[in-house]
């Protein structure tokens, strides 16, 4: 049989030798109850049996819902607390019963059990404004990357402006080092969402590089390697136009062919070189095997470009050569995302952003 203690206060059960109520923290003594108190509490000490004669068991209050509410379950064996959740009494290793569930209030059933995320406050009127950029780049429409001389990419220019004045002086795309750039040589600005370039009159003037064949008037300029060239129209005079002079003598040199075009060289300084008369329709130029080579300029490829006569305009064709043939511009000249500039000695590549 189990022997214990009864607790004054409360009537709770606890095991010999506990100094305290189990339930209510009362002070416990075997001499107190002995000695003290009324005969109903030194009786408790006995054992109750039940009216079948079955082996007395000890008389326990039931768990309650409080003790659940504070942490723990009292054992009906024994007595001991035991945590919420676990089965059996770590005292006696008797099997624990259900918790209870907790008494709910009117508060705890209105009440939201599993906390959730508050919704956000209202965010405070402001004043409507607009988003700026933190980087002049992000504004920029297009730029300019400069060719090195080893083919690799040298200082790009942003153009977040309108206007961009390229140039020897001081303005917005400084070249200070390239004597064959005028001061203000060229503006880059933007036209209805187009990139534009500009000659302002400079002394050498703005070439861009052509895509395939171009149709160019007589007079026009271009580049192939470092050879500033110019297609004037041939002469269609007769071989009998030729006149005497005032004694009847003829002039003796090259014969009058007639012709469509004529390829004149400049040299630097502005004197005239070479000019070359076509005795066909078509002249083609390169470094070697052409109507016009250039052996030691090493940046014209085999077979370069072209300049033929074809149904009353004269055409200017590329040949794929490595370095591209170029045009010099007259007034200013539309730019596409992957044009290349060349002005004075500065190779730029135009790029659309």
């Amino acid at each position: 049989m189990d022997v214990g203690l009864v607790c004054d206060s409360c009537s709770a059960f606890s095991p010999m030798g506990a100094q305290r109520c189990l339930r209510c923290g009362e002070s416990l003594s075997l001499d107190k109850l002995t000695t003290k108190g009324p005969p109903s509490a030194r009786a408790a000490v006995a054992t109750a049996s039940d009216s079948t004669g079955r082996t007395p068991v000890p008389v326990r209050p039931p768990a309650t819902a409080q003790g659940a509410a504070q942490g723990g379950l009292e054992c009906p064996t024994c007595g001991a607390m035991v945590p919420v959740g676990h089965r059996f009494c770590f005292s006696c290793g008797s099997r624990m019963p259900d918790a209870p569930a907790p008494v709910e209030s009117f508060e705890d059933r209105t009440s939201v059990r599993h906390p959730i995320a508050p919704a956000p406050a209202p965010r405070p009127h402001k004043p409507n404004r607009s988003t700026m950029f933190f980087g002049a780049i992000q504004a920029a429409h297009a730029k300019l990357t400069v060719i090195r001389g080893d083919g690799m990419d040298g200082v790009s220019y942003t153009l977040a402006g309108e206007e961009h004045v390229a140039g020897r002086g001081d303005v917005a795309l400084p070249f200070a080092d390239d004597p064959y750039l005028s001061p203000q040589h060229a503006n880059f600005f933007y036209r209805d969402g187009k990139l534009v370039v500009r000659d302002l009159d400079s002394l050498n003037g703005v070439f861009v590089r052509i895509h395939g064949s171009l149709a160019i008037p007589y007079g026009t300029r271009f580049l192939v390697g470092e050879q500033i060239l110019e297609v004037q129209r041939g002469s269609d005079a007769p071989a009998d136009t030729d006149l005497p002079s005032p004694d009847g003598t003829y002039f003796f040199a090259s014969p009058r062919r007639a012709s469509n075009l004529r390829l004149v060289q400049t040299l630097r300084g502005g004197d005239t070189a070479l000019a070359l008369r076509a005795a066909s329709d078509t002249i083609t130029i390169g470094r070697e095997g052409n109507d016009l080579d250039f052996p030691e300029d090493p940046f014209i490829s085999g077979h370069h470009a072209r300049v033929s006569w074809e149904g009353g305009a004269v055409l200017l064709a590329d040949l794929s050569s490595r370095n591209g043939t170029f045009v010099r511009i007259v007034g200013e000249h539309v730019l596409d995302h992957g044009d290349y500039v060349f002005m004075g000695q500065e190779l730029l590549r135009v790029e659309i952003v």
